[in-house]
């Protein structure tokens, strides 16, 4: 099945991001059966001095000529990002509900607003034990969500997704320099 011209003009609006120096983006295998039509890229934190990455994200975008049942259109999103965070936020009580500030701030700057948000931010616990004490334990945030895209130029909303990857990661945006005491 050929995908129609729709679908093949919103993966086009994905060329007009302007990816924040701070982020890599790259295509990657999307999942088959959610949709007649797919797409999905990946993103994540450029590492620094041989780190790992501080945060990564994926974004899926399905097409339903016919539309599905919840989506209120033809278009829908799917996005999932995961950042390690230091310990100090990983125990704040709130941090669900800013996570989930990061990207409803970060969508409400889209021209047109989607519609039907919907998601779940989960905070991880590592805890290391045995011969792995060594690596430390850490705390990681993954918040995964979805909506419908109210245009076909999807370029807002997937900046959207890359400021809630960079503000998960603690980077600051592109000219923004932090100064430290």
């Amino acid at each position: 099945m050929d995908a129609p011209t729709q679908f093949g003009a919103t993966l086009l609006s994905l060329r007009d991001v302007r990816v924040p120096a701070t982020l890599t983006v790259q295509e990657m295998p999307a999942p088959a059966t959610l949709a007649p039509f797919t797409a999905a890229v990946s993103a994540q934190t450029v590492a620094r001095d041989g780190l790992a990455p501080l945060g990564s994200g994926k974004l899926v975008v399905l097409y339903d000529p016919a539309g599905q049942e919840g989506w209120e259109g033809v278009l829908r999103l799917v996005a999932m990002v995961s950042a390690k965070l230091d310990d100090e936020l990983g125990a704040d009580p709130l941090l669900g509900e800013v996570a989930w500030s990061w990207l409803t701030g970060a969508l409400g700057e889209c021209e047109p607003p989607p519609i039907n948000l919907a998601g779940t931010v989960t905070r991880v616990l590592s805890e290391t034990f045995g011969g792995l004490h060594l690596s430390g334990g850490s705390t990681r945030i993954e918040l995964r969500a979805s909506w419908t895209p109210t245009s076909f130029d999807i370029s807002s909303d997937m900046w959207a997704w890359l400021e809630v990857i960079r503000e998960a990661a603690g980077i600051d945006p592109d000219g923004v320099v932090s100064i430290h005491r």
